[in-house]
């Protein structure tokens, strides 16, 4: 049987919550646990609103409409991240401008942020990346200096710190994704969170395709059906209530790995910590050295035929065919993310994964790796 890259863990009161909607009727996009969901989670985060919404992708779009970025505007975002954080800028009719990562972290290099600073630049998004957050304080004092706004993609952060104060409680909007294979999941679903009130009733208003308090049916602008299920937002309740619990199993796999691995030269493994940060292993990635002779890909392949899932690395913005089309990044170099994507996979890691199973894991992954 093949070990998934990762399974949730729906442990708590997911089943009770859920029965409780289908016994009152409230399965669709009203209901008690909606309300509980963001409040919940707002008070997690350490920000005054939240606004519960379909997926992450959809969190984003209404986070770059809601600062009303558009035309001619300029958004600068990691290049080793999800297309998502580029779709939505692209699709609002702004340009996303890419910046390469750390060797370290993996996450956008904020020295090499202010380079890319140009007039039509509105906007800077970091990425926090598999399970260290982006240092955010000169992110931040860089976009105070040009007055740009800031959309925190905290996707990937559930429960991370960062010098002590919760990723999702920076920039003007800081979004989330609650798909399967977060520390908290609803199936599908996201959130965005924020301080600014009139940033706040703009989101709120536009995932609910605008509708009018007074007269119903009558549309100043324009919106989406961007609404979380009751439902969904029920087991979010119920997986908000361990999350402690969450991060420290995370952990406790990473730890297992590293301390698995540590004796095999061939390969760079996470850090445990940074400065402002420790590592939560959101999932656990592994980078080959260029002396070695296997690549991700290759390494994949022999991982599937132990019963093994994996996935790649990101593919970097800058070398995404679809904009490449548009005539954009010509000739852009990203080596760092370009040898991540090449030499990088994450290993399962989920919060559903037994301890037999990490075993069997890290088994296999020797067993290859001394082979070569």
């Amino acid at each position: 049987m093949e070990i998934p890259v990762s399974s949730p863990l729906l442990n708590g009161n997911e089943k009770k919550y859920l029965l409780e909607c289908l016994e009152t009727g409230w399965i669709s996009s009203s209901g008690s646990f909606i309300d509980q969901f963001e409040t919940r989670f707002a008070e997690f985060v350490g920000r005054k609103y939240a606004v519960a919404v379909t997926n992450g992708t959809v969190a984003l779009d209404l986070a770059i409409n809601a600062l009303q970025i558009g035309e001619g505007d300029e958004v600068i975002i990691p290049t080793f991240t999800i297309v998502s954080c580029a779709s939505s800028v692209v699709l609002a009719g702004a340009k996303p401008v890419v910046v390469d990562c750390t060797p370290d972290t993996w996450n956008i290099d904020v020295q090499k942020i202010e380079e890319n600073i140009t007039p039509k630049t509105k906007a800077i998004m970091p990425v926090h990346i598999y399970g260290l957050p982006v240092d955010m304080d000169p992110l931040l004092d860089l976009a105070n200096n040009y007055k740009l706004r800031v959309i925190e993609d905290a996707a990937e952060a559930h429960g991370l710190m960062y010098r002590g104060k919760r990723c999702g409680s920076f920039g003007d909007i800081s979004t989330f994704s609650f798909f399967a294979n977060k520390l908290i999941t609803t199936g599908e679903g996201g959130m965005l969170v924020t301080d600014d009130h009139e940033l706040y009733e703009r989101i709120h208003s536009a995932r609910n395709l605008c509708f009018n308090s007074e007269r119903r049916f009558v549309h100043e602008e324009l919106g989406t059906n961007a609404r979380m299920t009751n439902m969904q937002a029920a087991i979010g309740v119920a997986q908000l209530e361990t999350i402690t619990e969450k991060v420290e199993r995370k952990r406790e796999i990473g730890h297992m790995y590293s301390e698995a691995f540590a004796d095999l030269e061939m390969l760079r493994l996470p850090l445990e910590k940074t400065e402002y940060a420790d590592n939560i292993y959101w999932v656990y990635g592994i980078v080959a050295n260029d002396d070695f002779s296997l690549d991700a890909l290759e390494l994949k392949v022999k991982l599937v035929q132990e019963g093994i899932d994996t996935r790649p690395f990101f593919f970097p913005i800058h070398q995404q065919p679809v904009f490449l089309k548009k005539g954009w990044y010509g000739g852009k170099c990203c080596p760092v993310s370009e040898r991540l994507y090449k030499k990088g996979l994450y290993i399962p890691s989920g919060l559903g994964l037994e301890n037999k199973n990490i075993n069997r894991v890290i088994e296999s992954v020797r067993k290859i790796l001394l082979a070569v």
